[in-house]
């Protein structure tokens, strides 16, 4: 059964207040940012006054990061307003899962935290638990894993967990969140992903889920290069191989502009066949002019 959907998920700390003109103003938690978003295309529904009003922390490209490839035109800084942390936390509740996640401002502009990526956190969640409804415990590997939000999804329904991510700080960040959130037992991976997946292909490894949400471009450990067209189809190769055959399931995200869910859908029919039941689609946000904002495209499906 096919179906095509776009998601948008229920987050009380979070909220896309306005967008457009290249930027978005959102709430996470008690406080609101402003940052750079290339898919505002649209005029804003405020005005600037109300914008510079609500902002607590404002995200500035500086040039050299304008200019450089790694970055994406994105690098630079955050001004805050008096009194605002550059650390807080928000959480996030879907059922008996309950998991708290920390902010944190990065030269990227990025948060620590995508809350569209929420959706996926929910289906996450129930895979795994009608997973151990039919006996079974859960096996779930998540491949970029960053702060760990889909982490904390499977662990918090019981799954054995493996988190891989390249980069040790945001591991760190990951480990964090697993705590605040009061859950453990996670296997934390510091590896390049591609790396990864290929040894537990020789090792004979099997897991009855498997969640990819890789970036556009990367680096891994050892400098390994990481670009989205050339490699992603040795990575659900092997993903492939790794998934259980009956009963599992695979969660794709794509955040690459031009890149859909078709595209998504179609490389992995390429890769693991046609599933018994798959969905796929955007996530966004709504804002308060009632302007969608696309977010990236999702695919997943259950076996």
């Amino acid at each position: 059964m096919y179906r095509r959907e776009d998601l948008t998920p229920s987050f009380s700390d979070y909220e896309l207040i306005d967008s457009g003109d290249f930027e978005k103003l959102e709430r996470f938690g008690e406080y609101v940012t402003r940052r750079p978003e290339p898919q505002a295309v649209w005029h804003r529904t405020l005005s600037e006054e109300e914008w510079r009003r609500r902002s607590d922390a404002v995200f500035r490209r500086d040039e050299r990061g304008a200019r450089s490839e790694s970055s994406n035109g994105e690098r630079g800084q955050w001004s805050l307003r008096d009194g605002v942390p550059s650390r807080w936390s928000v959480r996030y509740r879907y059922g008996d899962m309950s998991i708290r996640m920390r902010m944190g401002l990065t030269s990227f502009k990025h948060v620590g935290i995508f809350p569209e990526q929420a959706s996926n956190w929910n289906f996450i969640y129930d895979e795994c638990c009608r997973q151990r409804k039919s006996g079974s415990v859960p096996s779930v590997l998540n491949l970029f894993a960053y702060t760990g939000g889909a982490t904390l999804a499977a662990r918090a329904a019981g799954a054995e967990t493996v988190h891989v991510d390249s980069v040790r700080q945001v591991v760190t960040w990951a480990r964090e969140n697993m705590e605040a959130s009061g859950l453990d037992g996670v296997r934390w991976i510091v590896e390049d992903a591609l790396k990864f997946v290929r040894r537990e292909v020789r090792r004979g490894r099997v897991y009855s889920g498997i969640i990819l949400d890789p970036p556009a471009y990367g680096r891994g450990t050892d400098g390994e290069k990481w670009i989205l067209e050339e490699n992603i189809g040795e990575m659900l190769e092997c993903c492939a191989q790794l998934l259980a055959p009956k009963g599992a399931f695979l969660v794709f995200n794509l955040y690459s502009m031009g890149l859909s869910s078709m595209i998504a859908r179609t490389l992995v029919h390429t890769t693991f066949g046609e599933p018994v039941e798959e969905e796929c689609g955007e996530l966004f946000f709504e804002d308060c002019g009632g302007k969608s904002l696309p977010l990236g495209t999702y695919y997943r499906f259950r076996r």
